[in-house]
């Protein structure tokens, strides 16, 4: 039995002469959190970009639930996804309420209503639903941006970076919520993060990029371990600034 959500095989991305995704292959199991570091530049929005079908990969094959994004019904796999992302505004003159309606249509989301309602409870977000987004707070707008990535219960829900800007109060409240409906819900979660902490407090296994490659991978533990560091922001620090890439 498969129990891989997303297989990755020898994936590449060429902006003219630049590399910014190099020959990169891994698997992410079904129900498990994996999380994607790298610093900045190393190619992790890119990656998540050909996973998400935005960008077309210059070589290599993106298998989802077992069915290649290049050549299958790539509507019906995508529904089966979604992501969320502080760097990615949604319309700021629509409300919050409007906001989440209008994703959940594109979605086909049954009891739109009721979904919304859930969501909004969940994420506390009932208090400014009819306010416009881009009035919101940077703590808002994040927790906006996670329930429109949660209103059509994707099977696979990408994170790129979902606590960035935040204060300590709210990026707990987000990491705590990520973790209870994780724990609720049949789901695969692909976390983007330069939060050490939260990438240890989540993730089950991680992947470490440089360069538009691959240069560690394993369990927090088994990485910090390895190289001799006393926990994952030091080990993040030590293969960021080193000469050498670790595979």
């Amino acid at each position: 039995m498969n129990m891989a959500a997303i297989e990755i095989n020898n994936l590449t991305k060429q902006f003219g002469n630049v590399w910014a995704v190099k020959n990169i292959s891994f698997n992410i199991n079904k129900g498990k959190i994996i999380g994607l570091l790298g610093p900045n530049g190393c190619g992790k929005t890119t990656s998540i970009g050909m996973m998400l079908g935005l960008i077309k990969p210059s070589a290599g094959k993106i298998i989802i639930d077992n069915k290649n994004l290049e050549k299958t019904d790539r509507i019906s796999l995508l529904s089966k996804m979604n992501f969320a992302s502080p760097y990615v505004e949604l319309p700021k003159r629509l409300t919050v309420k409007q906001n989440l309606e209008i994703y959940g249509r594109l979605y086909g989301v049954k009891n739109l209503d009721d979904k919304i309602k859930e969501v909004s409870e969940d994420l506390n977000l009932k208090f400014f639903l009819s306010k416009k987004t881009g009035e919101l707070s940077s703590g808002q707008k994040n927790r906006v941006s996670l329930a429109k990535s949660l209103i059509n219960e994707p099977e696979i829900l990408f994170l790129d970076e979902p606590t960035a800007s935040l204060d300590p109060d709210i990026g707990d409240y987000i990491r705590s919520y990520i973790q209870s409906y994780k724990t609720k819900n049949k789901i695969t979660i692909f976390l983007a993060s330069h939060n050490m902490a939260e990438v240890e407090r989540l993730c089950d296994s991680i992947i470490m990029m440089k360069n538009g490659k691959i240069i560690d991978r394993g369990t927090c533990e088994e990485i910090i371990k390895k190289h001799g560091r006393n926990n994952l922001e030091e080990t993040f620090l030590k293969l960021a600034r080193s000469k050498d890439e670790v595979s």
